[in-house]
């Protein structure tokens, strides 16, 4: 008897999840495939050659010479020369890279030394009256 009530017991038990299972909407899954934007990466450095429009070459720290496509739409700020400090902006994309922004770095000034010479010389025009 123990056994049958056991049976039944499973058999209900296993009828309730089966009925939930089958109970639920059946929903659709729909993949959509995002394409990776690269990440923008910025590399700075001496001007070692430039082709307005076209390409532009960097020396950078412990002479690494990063050579760059300059896309269509990259924003020039400064004025690019040989020898200039410039920051650029660039994308991976595929074996090239893709220089979006160049950003010419602002000339270091140098300080200007003062020298100043004080000279005083005491007259007894110049001293004001004594109080008494």
């Amino acid at each position: 008897m123990k056994k049958m009530l056991i049976v039944m017991v499973a058999l209900i038990a296993m009828v309730a999840f089966v009925g939930g299972v089958m109970a639920q909407d059946k929903t659709t899954t729909t993949t959509t495939t995002t394409t990776k934007h690269p990440k923008a990466m910025k590399f700075t450095g001496m001007v070692a050659g430039y082709e307005a429009g076209k390409m532009i070459k960097v020396k950078g720290a412990k002479d690494k010479e990063m050579s760059f496509d300059i896309a269509a739409d990259a924003k020039v700020k400064g004025e690019v020369k040989d020898g200039a400090k410039v920051t650029v902006t660039y994308k991976k994309d595929g074996d090239k890279m893709m220089a979006t922004g160049i950003a010419v770095g602002a000339e270091k000034k140098k300080k200007a030394t003062k020298t100043t010479t004080t000279t005083t010389t005491t007259t007894e025009a110049a001293k004001p009256p004594e109080k008494k």
